[in-house]
């Protein structure tokens, strides 16, 4: 068994975590898990991955994850809204940490997700509008 830690950062083994998702022996039983496991697609360079956890209707043709390399450092979420067992839709708000040609970068998004045929995919995400002045408010008041 492979003891690797998990690129999403959730303490387990990669072959625990998010390995059986990426292989299709396993779902993502959340838009969480699902996030997470893309997450560590782009960690990996997994591009089939990315594009099979994409909604057709917005997915893009092909991506270069190699063409101008991003080292990603961390993942944290910050909120997740629906996606429970009953849910078609739920959202995920993140900060993925990276370096890029020597600079620290931030990534915050809020991505949607949709269930179709029973599988969470991802269908496009946000920028929120001065998001970092609203998380610098609520990491102040201990809330997160």
């Amino acid at each position: 068994m492979n003891s690797t830690p998990c690129p999403c950062g959730s303490k387990r083994s990669f072959s625990e975590c998010c390995e059986p998702i990426h292989n299709g022996l396993s779902k993502a039983g959340t838009p969480e898990a699902l996030m997470c496991s893309r997450y560590s697609a782009f960690v990996l360079n997994n591009v089939s991955y990315l594009l099979a956890s994409w909604h057709p209707s917005t997915s893009p043709e092909e991506i270069d994850l190699e063409g101008d390399p991003v080292n990603w450092i961390g993942l944290s979420v910050i909120e997740t809204n629906g996606g429970g067992a009953f849910d078609l839709e739920g959202e995920v708000m993140f900060r993925a940490t990276f370096e890029h040609h020597g600079e620290l970068g931030e990534l915050v998004e809020r991505s949607r997700f949709v269930r179709e045929a029973g599988q969470w995919v991802y269908l496009d995400g946000e920028q929120p509008p001065n998001v970092m002045s609203d998380i610098d408010e609520k990491l102040n008041r201990g809330e997160m």
